[in-house]
């Protein structure tokens, strides 16, 4: 099993001016730390206009600069945005980050679900999936060929030679986010590697590891040439403190983080809020004060609390054949003392037990070879993205998002 930190560079009002300076210099600092630890993968999103929710809309400067900080983390795209990116420029974005990383750039793909984001550059939730497939066309060609063209519906590009080239031959990695079941089956069958940028049960994840590996095995349709990765990986909120009532504690943030994505979730096209007319940590705190029990329960989830806590959990995520958790702990307001430290703790008593596991290189072996056969399982039980938390829906800022 490997493991992964993920960033949305969050950050919750009220806003002071050195507030984004401390942000980006704190999160380098941790990805310094986890590549000096062993942790397997660095994942930092592209986002846009999204207040409080993400301030990364830059991933790949984020990314060179933590490359010059580290020297063995794989440091991953989670995800480029094609609908609101020309394909040329992803090419080269990912060339020159896996050349200042010494070939560690890990190339995931994404199309954005909210019209917050893609309205302002001239797309639509009707059209992101074409302008995503025509992208991919467009751009896997642009790694390996000196002289490239495209001609379709959303890009015209003359013949051009992209330089430079990617150190990893072909290709970097590739992964396809993937928020809700049936792109976890859609990257699959595409061939990519799956960020389950969603909060699930080791029970959901056994489901949806078949559904993933199903689709790549016997529904395979490549949209370019380019090489397959196949690879499963889940995020899951996280905080490692020597007791589970000092992790719970500590890790406030992910249910803030759960609690917007959810509250956003229900608007119309997940449109957010007009700029500064929400406070959403204000929303956050005024629903944990009427729902104190779901607060307490959204904080027994995921892989928050003591090392043997925490082993146990991943002990059931392990039979599931997760490929690589994603560990997220930079959310709402957890601080950066409590992050470091919980990367800490976790390296040094939970991590050894699960990084070299050569049963599941054997499972994946024979999955891929077609020597073991996945039964199709139903999934229609594992659905839900945001975890168990009840949101009221005609709450002020659900109505704002709704109207926009």
């Amino acid at each position: 099993m490997k493991f992964g930190i993920f960033y949305e560079l969050q950050l919750p009002r009220p806003w002071n001016e050195a507030d984004e300076l401390r942000l980006y210099q704190d999160a380098l600092t941790q990805l310094g730390t986890a590549d000096r630890l062993g942790y397997d993968y660095a994942w930092v999103v592209e986002h846009h206009f999204l207040e409080e929710y993400s301030h990364s809309p830059a991933p790949e400067s984020f990314l060179a600069a933590a490359s010059q900080r580290t020297r063995n983390i794989r440091l991953g795209h989670g995800i480029l945005q094609l609908t609101t990116n020309h394909p040329a420029r992803v090419a080269e974005r990912v060339a020159v980050l896996d050349l200042l990383s010494n070939g560690r750039c890990e190339f995931g793909m994404g199309e954005s679900a909210s019209i917050t984001e893609l309205t302002p550059f001239g797309r639509d939730m009707e059209t992101k999936r074409e302008v995503f497939e025509e992208a991919v066309s467009a751009i896997f060609p642009m790694f390996t060929k000196v002289g490239t063209e495209h001609h379709g519906k959303y890009f015209d590009i003359p013949l051009r030679n992209v330089v430079p080239k990617p150190v990893q031959k072909p290709h970097p990695p590739l992964w396809m986010a993937c928020s809700q079941l049936p792109t976890i089956e859609r990257a699959g069958q595409h061939g990519f590697g799956a960020l389950g940028f969603q909060f699930v049960s080791a029970d959901a994840a056994h489901a949806w590891v078949h559904a993933y590996y199903n689709a790549i095995t016997k529904r395979l349709k490549k949209l370019a040439d380019y090489q397959i990765n196949p690879n499963m990986a889940l995020v899951s909120f996280f905080m490692c403190a020597k007791t589970d009532e000092e992790a719970r504690a500590r890790a406030d943030g992910a249910t803030f983080f759960q609690f917007a994505l959810r509250y956003y979730g229900a608007s119309q096209n997940r449109q957010r809020p007009a700029p500064g007319t929400v406070n959403m940590w204000d929303e956050y705190n005024r629903w944990k004060r009427d729902n104190p029990e779901a607060q307490e329960a959204a904080l027994r989830g995921g892989l928050i609390g003591s090392p043997e806590t925490i082993r146990k959990k991943l002990r059931r995520f392990r039979t599931s054949h997760i490929d690589q958790v994603i560990l997220l702990n930079q959310a709402g307001k957890n601080t950066h003392e409590h992050i470091c430290e919980s990367l800490e703790l976790f390296a040094s008593e939970v991590m050894p037990e699960f990084q070299h596991d050569p049963e599941h290189d054997a499972w994946k072996q024979g999955v891929m070879s077609g020597e073991i056969k996945l039964e199709e399982i139903d999934t229609d039980a594992f659905k839900d993205r945001y975890g168990k938390l009840s949101i009221n829906p005609g709450s002020p800022a659900q109505k704002a998002a709704a109207t926009g």
